[in-house]
């Protein structure tokens, strides 16, 4: 232990946190206007809501994402760097997948681009305030695996075609 470091100190840069579960919240202009999207193409629930913001759910949680009205555009802007996507991996096999790309076709949402990421397909697409989804399917399910995988191709995003069900 260095002559500055207190034992407070080294103990803490060992400790890490064990995530259990997690939610996203969002800022957006009318959250109950867009909480229906939420419902609609990303089959949540709504679970509770107030004037100001929208909980929804995809079953198992009280929340997974929080729709937050902002009251001042510069509660939007947090930075000139935000949020690039959230992805949302996909239970299914690959017809699944496919049949939730043809949904997103069906109703209108413009897809952003498909990829292949050695590890798994991700469709990605935009909510209705701009925020960019990826529905992700995994294709290698030992995370050792993965990992090998991610290093040996570092990290891709290859174009990747898919047809729609």
């Amino acid at each position: 232990m260095s002559a500055t470091a207190t034992p407070a100190a080294s103990a803490a840069s060992v400790i890490k946190p064990r995530i259990r579960r997690t939610h996203l919240a969002l800022f957006v202009k009318d959250p109950h206007g867009s909480a229906p999207w939420y419902e609609d193409v990303l089959g949540m629930t709504v679970t509770a809501r107030a004037e100001r913001w929208v909980f929804l759910s995809f079953g198992k949680k009280h929340h997974d994402i929080a729709l937050i009205r902002v009251e001042e555009p510069s509660q939007a802007v947090r930075g000139e760097v935000n949020m690039q996507h959230y992805g949302l991996e996909v239970e299914g096999d690959m017809e699944e997948f496919r049949r939730l790309y043809g949904m997103l076709l069906a109703k209108g949402i413009e897809i952003f681009k498909i990829t292949d990421h050695k590890v798994g397909y991700g469709i990605y697409f935009h909510d209705p305030d701009g925020h960019r989804f990826e529905f992700f399917f995994e294709t290698a399910h030992d995370d050792e695996e993965g990992k090998r995988l991610l290093g040996q191709y570092n990290a891709p995003s290859d174009s990747f075609h898919l047809d729609p069900l």
